[in-house]
C-alpha cells in the first residue's frame, strides 16, 4: 500500500502496511521515510526467511543504526563479532561500524530499523534490482 505523507503529518500504519521491497528472502517494509521525518530518520522491518543471509557486510558513513527484536533471534554482525538478537532486544550501531545481518535458524525473523538521519529509503530500488539480478 502506497502512503504519501508529509512531516506534519499523522501517520498511522497497521501491521503489513508500508512500501514493501522484495530482496530474495529477506523482505523490508518501510514504515516512515525521509519525506515523513523531514530527514530526521527512516524506519522500516526487516524479515528474513529461515535460514537465510541479509545484504552482506557494510557500513554507513553518516549514519547510526537501531535494532530492535520483533520476531525471532537475528544474528547481527557488529565489527568483527556477530551477536544474537531476539525479540525485545535493542541494538544501536554506530556510524562507519562494519555490519551484517542474517536468519540461522529454523524460523522467520523480524528486525525494526532505525536509520538515522534519514534516506535509506533511496537505495532501495538498486537493492532490490541487485537481488533480482543474483538471484541463487
Amino acid at each position: 500500500m502506497k502512503h504519501q505523507h508529509n512531516a506534519t503529518d499523522k501517520l498511522l500504519l497497521k501491521a503489513g502496511e508500508g512500501r514493501i521491497y522484495n530482496c530474495g528472502t529477506m523482505t523490508a517494509v518501510f514504515k516512515a521515510d525521509e519525506n515523513e521525518t523531514a530527514d530526521k530518520y527512516s524506519i522500516s522491518e526487516w524479515w528474513l526467511e529461515p535460514n537465510s543471509g541479509g545484504p552482506g557486510a557494510h557500513q554507513h558513513e553518516n549514519n547510526d543504526e537501531v535494532f530492535y527484536g520483533i520476531l525471532g533471534t537475528t544474528s547481527i554482525l557488529v565489527g568483527d563479532n556477530w551477536l544474537e538478537i531476539s525479540k525485545g532486544d535493542f541494538l544501536r550501531i554506530p556510524a562507519k561500524t562494519i555490519h551484517d545481518f542474517a536468519n540461522r535458524t529454523n524460523e522467520k525473523t523480524g528486525l525494526l530499523n532505525f536509520f538515522i538521519p534519514g534516506g535509506f529509503e533511496r537505495n532501495m530500488p538498486s537493492i532490490v534490482k541487485w537481488f533480482d539480478d543474483n538471484k541463487q
